[in-house]
């Protein structure tokens, strides 16, 4: 078997010395003249498809990234414009229509002028440009449509116009975690919320009671309303287009980052390693550029649609950033007024919705109108006069202020920790930021808003008579934070990460992960006294699953056949392991029997998973849920589990164990989100026939989707680990690829080296970026302005 750290060392460098090795391809020249710029730009890429952006002022470089994210994923972010600004039925049809009333729903009620001045200046003026660059790669393709992507021609659709405003318009139908204190509503109804940490433990611990004046009883699914409407009607089983609003994907979503002091480097200084971990199945998450204008130097991952890099570096601070949790939304149930259902019981009265009638243009028919309802908490989904009942989603993405689509540019314009403090205050999503700079200083600072309740801890619904109400809201100057810590790194992957002393009336959420990757990372890390940009690339592809030590040490000693197999195992779930396949096979087996066992059957149907903290304690401690003799039930359960974990895997994977491979079960399939459209999927040919190691719980986070598959659907499409300061010497990986359009050959490019973990440099300086480039583009400033 091939030493992956040896393999991974030996990879990147050979890749570190691309630049002098890679055979370059046929520079070719374009020149362009489009409206919205002030000056001449420059747009380079490079071998990778990777557009590097030359301009003369700031506000022209956003102009470029917005061209180029058009130019490369122009369907991607136009599509979901349209959804959020509620007009996917004029283009598709009346069955989007209630898709469209759910999108104006979350849209910002209050004053939008006045939402834009709590920007600074040249923040908006670089949102503002991102626009005009976004349009003006519109115009040009709408004056020759033979350019349009193809997904246009084959849905008769043309892309619409951005506005400045939409960024502050559209806050995004979230369902949050609602659906979770649903459940927790339905389970204590039945007498067994206790049931609830079998699902998601809490971290920190606490003990859950029911809001007074709540009837759990009467909470049931229909209380989530319009938030459960599924995917858009392309065709059947066209997913959401927002796989992280799926159970699973919320339960995996997260991150691994990790920030090394030059007292631990080997190189003298510091490192910055990141992978954020999204879905992976259809548009890649990120899109890569690299901005430059007097002032501003700029390289990294970007959200394709919004402006500026989420993860990368600029010429003085290189950045990462992690799931955080902040419990940002509420379920408020309200009573309605029996005589009039507009009206709904607050503060000891009756108060009236704020009632919106919004109109919904629909292609080839007649326009149509949603009726959109308010309370003083925010948007109603569910209204229910026969029932006299009401819920309502507090979020604080409805807040002023919630919008965050802001703060990528205004991080990007930092040139310190101490200016970045300032440009947190435009971020409110929740997020473990990590920093190090080019004079050796490293900090963590947790980011985003959380919300002040009257009372309560969010963990249920709660009556929406006035009493849990919102009283304002707290910024990251009140979360926590740590500047060049005394051991020489500091990690984040989603674990409970609140100091031990942080007063319990501040918790920020109770739904921190288990910390399998943050232990082990701390475990590499701690070991590691000149810690090299080769070590953090092997980090990124460890494979080693903690969940699976533990549970090969409870296996019986007792000859059989998986056991033969599982027991000289070394626990790394690797693409090539015979064992890694079984033991993943037996993993899901051993949760369906230990659910099985433990839910009561009336709550079978709201207790449908089985955390991997509890699934090991359960066995490594069998208690009383487990029957009158524990022990030997827990026996018998892993002998059975076992034995059809064989039977399985030999269904699944062939006879000959010897020719068993996780690779062939965790296969990565890359698809078009509207390849159930015949056409779509004809003209865009999925990526994919390869396997991949890892799973949820190892650093390599590779999650596994819901039901039977077994496909890798989520885990870190985008991978960074940068050397502070010789910014050439950092590496990088973006699946698929930097373009969606299959004729590019930047559309899968980057699977094969994603798959083997064979990273490639991220081109920083203007020497190394010439020294490997693939085309120019020159785009100059046209007649008229188009920024609005």
């Amino acid at each position: 078997m091939i030493d992956r750290r040896s393999f991974l060392h030996g990879s990147v460098a050979t890749l570190a010395l691309a630049p002098a090795a890679i055979a370059k391809s046929a520079t070719t020249a374009v020149h362009k003249d489009l409206a919205g710029l002030t000056a001449p730009i420059e747009i380079v890429d490079d071998i990778y498809g990777i557009p590097h952006i030359r301009a003369a002022s700031i506000p022209d470089a956003f102009f470029g990234q917005g061209y180029v994210v058009a130019r490369d994923r122009l369907f991607q972010i136009d599509l979901s414009h349209r959804r959020e600004l509620g007009r996917l039925a004029e283009a598709f049809g009346s069955d989007f229509v209630k898709h469209d009333a759910v999108a104006k729903l979350f849209h910002y009620r209050g004053d939008l002028d006045a939402e834009l001045r709590r920007i600074p200046a040249d923040v908006l003026a670089c949102a503002r440009s991102y626009v005009a660059g976004i349009n003006a790669r519109i115009d040009e393709l709408v004056a020759d449509p033979s350019l349009l992507p193809l997904e246009y021609g084959i849905l008769g659709v043309t892309p619409i116009k951005w506005d400045v405003r939409t960024f502050v318009l559209a806050r995004g139908a979230s369902i949050g975690n609602a659906d979770d204190e649903v459940r927790r509503a339905q389970l204590a109804a039945l007498g067994l919320l206790d049931l609830d940490a079998v699902v998601a433990p809490l971290r920190p611990a606490w003990t859950m009671t029911v809001p007074p004046g709540l009837d759990v009883a009467a909470v049931s699914d229909a209380d989530l309303g319009v938030l459960r409407q599924g995917g858009l009607p392309f065709g059947p089983g066209t997913p959401t287009l927002e796989p992280s609003e799926t159970p699973v994907e919320r339960a995996n979503a997260g991150s691994n980052a990790w920030t090394i002091a030059p007292s631990r480097s080997a190189t003298g200084r510091p490192i910055l390693a990141n992978d954020p971990h999204l879905g992976i199945g259809g548009w890649g998450p990120r899109h890569v550029a690299h901005l430059t204008a007097p002032g501003l130097d700029v390289m990294g991952g970007g959200a394709p649609g919004l402006p500026g890099i989420m993860q990368g570096h600029t010429d003085r601070f290189a950045f990462g950033r992690t799931n955080f949790h902040i419990d940002q939304e509420d379920l408020f149930v309200l009573e309605l007024d029996p005589a009039d259902p507009e009206r709904y019981r607050h503060a000891g009265g009756w108060k009236r919705f704020t009632r919106i009638e919004a109109p919904i243009a629909v292609k080839d028919g007649p326009a149509q109108s949603a009726t959109l309802r308010y309370s003083v908490q925010g948007p109603v989904i569910s209204h229910d006069p026969a029932r006299h009942r009401a819920t309502v989603l507090g979020s604080i993405a409805m807040q002023p202020g919630g919008g965050g689509s802001f703060s990528m540019i205004a991080i990007n314009l930092a040139r310190d920790w101490t200016s970045l403090r300032q440009a947190f205050r435009l971020h409110p999503s929740p997020t473990n930021f990590h920093y190090a700079d080019i004079d050796g200083n490293t900090g963590w600072q947790v980011i985003g808003f959380a919300p002040i309740r009257k009372t309560g801890v969010g963990l249920l619904p709660v009556p929406g008579d006035g009493r849990y109400d919102w009283t304002g809201m707290r910024d990251f100057a009140s979360l926590p934070s740590e500047y060049n810590p005394k051991k020489g790194w500091f990690a984040s992957a989603n674990q409970n990460n609140l100091p031990t002393d942080w007063p319990r009336d501040r918790i920020t959420a109770f739904s921190f992960r288990d910390p399998y990757r943050y232990d082990r990372i701390a475990d590499v890390l701690t070991t590691q006294p000149r810690h090299a940009l080769t070590d953090s690339v092997a980090l990124q592809h460890d494979t080693l699953s903690t969940p699976a030590r533990q549970l090969l040490a409870l296996l019986p000693k007792r000859a059989s056949d998986a056991g033969n197999m599982l027991r000289g195992w070394n626990g790394h779930i690797d693409a090539d392991s015979a064992p890694a396949a079984l033991f993943e096979i037996l993993w899901r087996d051993l949760g369906e029997r230990m659910l099985a066992a433990i839910v009561p059957e009336r709550a079978q149907a709201l207790v449908t998973e089985i955390a991997p903290s509890v699934l090991l304690g359960l066995l490594a401690h069998p208690d009383k849920r487990l029957g009158s003799d524990p022990a030997a039930a827990r026996d018998a359960m892993l002998d059975a589990a076992m034995l059809s974990a064989w039977a399985s895997a030999k269904t699944l994977l062939g006879p000959d164990p010897a020719k068993w491979r996780w690779g062939t079960l965790h296969q990565v399939r890359i698809a078009h989100p509207l390849s159930r459209v015949p056409a779509i999927a004809a003209a865009f040919p999925p990526i994919g026939g390869e396997g991949t190691g890892g799973d949820s719980y190892t650093v390599m986070a590779r999650w596994l989707g819901s039901g039977p598959s077994w496909k890798a659907s989520g885990g870190a499409s985008y991978l960074q680990v940068i050397d502070v300061g010789a910014w050439d010497k950092s590496l990088m990986l973006n699946l698929p690829g930097q373009s969606n359009d299959p004729r590019s050959p930047h559309y899968r490019d980057q699977y094969a080296p994603w798959i083997a973990g064979r990273m490639h440099p991220m081109l920083f300086s203007r020497a190394a970026v010439d020294a490997n480039v693939a085309e120019r583009t020159a785009l100059d400033p046209g007649r008229t302005r188009n920024r609005r």
